[in-house]
């Protein structure tokens, strides 16, 4: 009798009459880690590295992209984390030079695909576009959990060029749209280096089906209002130059910028964007 009710049980929890597809629920950021900077004395990876992977730890992040890193800074993170990631470096696609990596908990999320292209004329191949300072990569997963499929972008926009900013976002919505055939749900995050007032941010905006989280969170924003605090305990980051953007398939179910700090230190120059995010079925 007990291994018959046991059998309905679990009938009952597997069982969906509407034949809809589970809600999977995920918490995602956006982080740039700065790069390991001989220059950034008392900021030094050597010195915060533990404190950033014990946040990503703590926070439970199961999937996050990276900005600025370098291949020996993901390796070390990939090692304590135990989550394997995406993308190549932006100079010459391989391990050299700065990577917008995407980490993935592989107990969470299956990788089905993956790509890197670059924010310029030619995306196809290492370059630098418009007026850009730098060769900057966008790299972008498609992820399976439970039922549902999603893409992730991740991107780090040049610092200097106005134009590059602009154009690199008007590429990255056609990319998406080239990409995503299927029409499954879309997450677009990184460190974009413009505030929301921005022609750059308005360009993703005008794309109508994504959506700032930020504007989305069914409780209030948690944190400071701005993501980038130059490793300056004094200063008040009020600067929102990071960013998660969703396809409404998303429902937002929280939206925080996290300060975390050890002894009055910042593991790093930018907080992270964690969003707790939720697949309507």
């Amino acid at each position: 009798m007990r291994y018959a009710v046991l059998l309905v049980f679990l009938f009952l929890a597997c069982f969906n009459p509407s034949g809809a597809m589970a809600q999977e629920k995920m918490v995602v950021a956006t982080y740039n880690i700065r790069f390991d900077n001989p220059g950034d004395d008392g900021n030094l990876w050597k010195d915060r590295s533990s404190h950033l992977i014990n946040l990503i730890r703590f926070h439970q992040i199961g999937l996050f992209g990276t900005q600025e890193g370098l291949s020996h800074q993901l390796k070390d993170m990939e090692e304590a984390l135990g989550f394997p990631y995406i993308g190549v470096g932006r100079d010459q696609g391989g391990e050299e030079g700065e990577f917008s990596a995407i980490f993935y908990d592989p107990e969470q999320f299956t990788l089905l695909e993956e790509g890197n292209f670059w924010l310029s004329e030619t995306p196809e191949k290492p370059s630098k576009g418009w007026d850009a300072a730098l060769n900057r990569i966008c790299t972008w997963g498609k992820f399976q959990k439970g039922e549902a499929m999603f893409y992730v972008f991740n991107v780090h926009f040049d610092h200097v060029g106005q134009q590059a900013r602009e154009e690199s976002s008007k590429l990255i919505v056609r990319k998406i749209n080239e990409l995503n055939i299927e029409r499954v749900p879309t997450i677009l995050m990184g460190d974009f280096n413009v505030e929301d007032d921005n022609p750059a941010y308005a360009a993703v905006m005008d794309s109508k089906w994504l959506i700032d989280t930020k504007n989305k969170s069914k409780i209030p924003p948690y944190g400071p209002s701005g993501t980038f605090n130059a490793f300056d305990w004094e200063m008040m980051p009020d600067r929102r130059i990071d960013y998660v953007f969703v396809s409404p398939e998303f429902e937002v179910k929280r939206y925080g910028v996290l300060s975390d700090h050890y002894g009055k230190k910042y593991p790093s120059d930018h907080f992270p964007v964690l969003v707790d995010l939720e697949i309507k079925p």
